[in-house]
């Protein structure tokens, strides 16, 4: 039986009929498989929410421990759940710690919902895996032939350059405070950086998760009133929406930097005053994406979100069977 004869798109989201559940829902439902933990995915108020451990930690850290009203249910990768009917397994997709990719099997056909993810190394969480199936639901954030992303090593380089560069101003890089957050910090540790890096106050509860799901950051410090003024020559990380707030300017002589995937377009970073771009993304650009459409080799391709109609176009120039599903209520957010 065709994925399309018992997957529905509602109002609330993706619906799986047989099972009585949705994918990463935009609005408060009975039954939720959440592929990752970032706002626009995994919402509070399910009653019941099954995920990976990880991903129930961090709606916990971020909801609270009510976060669904009735049962937290933990996957493990590859593990196999009975959902009715439906047989459901998480595999790795390298997007953030926890992230997940969701495959249904019923009625003899295979479905995988990939969430976000990327396929470039990321020491927080395990790469992406490609799975088996007969229909791949992808993401399409970056999917225009612009946006590729460099090595991170090269973009951790730049921000070492500019801290010899100039050893008296305060290093502050807008990041997001999921996922992109702590693997900044590990790439810095990886390029030799073990000097304390300091966080924005919205990004340390996110930290200390982190290292107690064993992801090792290193010595971390709030920033405080008491401090900022003597980080001149110190990494400070934050939200995107504080680089340039109240907050930021009791540091001293701040580089404005902001690690996302927009940085490739130059505009797109001037608009923003951003003085050091690096270009980081926890999303697979477009090479990324048509790669994995490869590697996956499922004969049709659904698009959930982003540049829908550019990779509907390449893919079925490759010679998939592409269609967008134009869901709302994920974000396309600067830091990404």
């Amino acid at each position: 039986m065709h994925p399309r004869e018992w997957i529905e798109i509602r109002p609330q989201g993706v619906y799986c009929h047989p099972g009585d559940f949705y994918i990463d829902p935009a609005q408060p439902v009975e039954r939720a498989v959440i592929t990752h933990g970032h706002a626009d995915h995994a919402r509070a108020g399910h009653g019941t929410v099954i995920a990976t451990p990880e991903t129930l930690a961090i709606m916990r850290a971020r909801y609270g421990e009510d976060h669904a009203r009735e049962l937290q249910q933990p996957l493990n990768y590859v593990e196999q759940m009975d959902v009715g009917p439906v047989k459901l397994s998480l595999h790795p997709a390298g997007h953030i710690l926890g992230s997940a990719q969701a495959l249904l099997e019923y009625g003899g056909s295979r479905i995988v919902f990939a969430g976000d993810y990327k396929r470039s190394p990321d020491p927080t969480c395990l790469p992406f895996t490609p799975v088996d199936c007969d229909v791949f639901v992808t993401e399409a954030t970056f999917a225009l032939p612009v946006f590729t992303h460099p090595p991170i090593a090269g973009e951790i380089a730049k921000l070492l350059q500019s801290l010899r560069v100039f050893p008296e101003r305060c290093h502050l890089v807008g990041a997001y405070s999921l996922g992109k957050c702590q693997r900044v910090i590990m790439e810095l540790r990886t390029a030799g950086y073990h000097e304390t890096i300091y966080l924005h106050g919205a990004m340390v509860r996110l930290c200390q998760l982190y290292a107690s799901l064993g992801v090792p950051l290193g010595s971390l410090e709030q920033v405080t009133d008491a401090n900022a003024k003597s980080l001149g020559g110190k990494v400070v990380l934050c939200p995107p929406s504080a680089l340039d707030d109240r907050w930021s300017r009791k540091l001293p002589d701040p580089v404005h930097i902001a690690a996302s995937g927009w940085m490739r377009i130059r505009a797109r970073a001037k608009q923003a005053g951003v003085e050091l771009p690096l270009i980081i993304s926890d999303h697979a650009d477009w090479n990324e994406l048509n790669q994995t459409l490869q590697d996956v080799g499922a004969p049709e391709v659904w698009i959930t979100h982003g540049r829908e109609d550019a990779l509907v176009y390449e893919a079925t120039k490759n010679g998939f069977k592409a269609q967008a599903l134009h869901l709302l209520g994920y974000e396309e957010d600067d830091s990404e």
